[in-house]
């Protein structure tokens, strides 16, 4: 476990294995630690990175708002403050951060070696939100953590609404994270603010990766995987086929499993990550 300051932030970094680079990205309000049950299988195989986002798990908060191409060069940096740049990896994005994997992807195709989007958020056509609005939002979404905070929403109900956010995206009961880690984590104003700032963003992110994907193709050959959990959502299914088939991806189905797929069917993620020749 470390500390790496990118843009005078400082990000907590989990470090863990040898051999080709494979970074864990979690989706909008998760930490390092819900990539625990798939770092003992990558570990032997893989150098696996994780890390936490501005705002998240226990890096501090983020210095400007989040972006596609900014959480892209993120992950750049971030191998780069590792010395783990001589060598392309795999990247993989669960939920909110397949946008940014894909972005990484586009952006440093020669960096990439592999994608796997983990149930990953698709948007083929984002809100549009009045212009007020879209210039707004962020300012409200800290308003309303800075007013919750206040109040000490985070430390009272942090831990009870993480509990109820994994009882209703998994399978596993309980949650299996460590309580203490999740009451160090979970009961901070900075996540609270972190998770409402990266939502406010969202639309502005989805949009700004269809932009991308019309100026920056995807490196020809690359292996992507789209691993999805339609979970009996057959509206779901069809959305993340047509991701694998926008981005001539390899489509499968983690089943039985709920969006938090890391969780539920480690053995899938971990499968579609060393499928990938290192």
């Amino acid at each position: 476990m470390t500390f790496v300051r990118l843009g005078g932030v400082a990000h907590h970094v989990v470090v863990d294995g040898a051999g080709p680079v494979c970074v864990l990205a979690a989706g909008l309000g998760m930490s390092w630690f819900d990539w625990d049950p798939v770092v003992p299988l990558l570990a032997p195989h893989r150098t696996v990175v994780r890390f936490d986002r501005p705002g998240h798990g226990l890096s501090q908060p983020a210095a400007v708002p989040p972006t596609a191409a900014g959480e892209a060069h993120r992950i750049a940096a971030l191998l780069d403050a590792l010395g783990l740049d001589r060598a392309p990896a795999t990247v993989v994005g669960h939920s909110i951060a397949g946008f940014h994997a894909e972005a990484f992807a586009r952006l440093h195709p020669t960096r990439t070696a592999a994608l796997v989007l983990l149930d990953s958020s698709v948007e083929e056509r984002p809100p549009r939100l009045p212009r007020l609005l879209r210039r707004t939002a962020p300012q409200l979404a800290r308003a309303l953590g800075a007013t919750l905070s206040a109040a000490g929403v985070p430390a009272a109900l942090g831990p009870a609404a993480r509990a109820l956010s994994v009882r209703g995206s998994s399978r596993r009961r309980p949650d299996p994270s460590p309580p203490e880690l999740v009451r160090r984590v979970y009961r901070t104003s900075r996540v609270l603010r972190g998770t409402l700032d990266e939502n406010a963003r969202y639309g502005a992110v989805a949009a700004e990766l269809l932009v991308l994907r019309e100026r920056a193709p995807l490196p020809p050959g690359l292996p992507v995987t789209v691993l999805a959990a339609p979970d009996g959502s057959a509206r779901w299914e069809r959305r993340q086929r047509a991701l694998a088939r926008r981005l001539g991806a390899r489509y499968e189905a983690a089943e039985p499993s709920g969006h938090l797929v890391m969780l539920d069917r480690p053995d899938a993620v971990a499968r579609a990550v060393l499928r990938v020749e290192g």
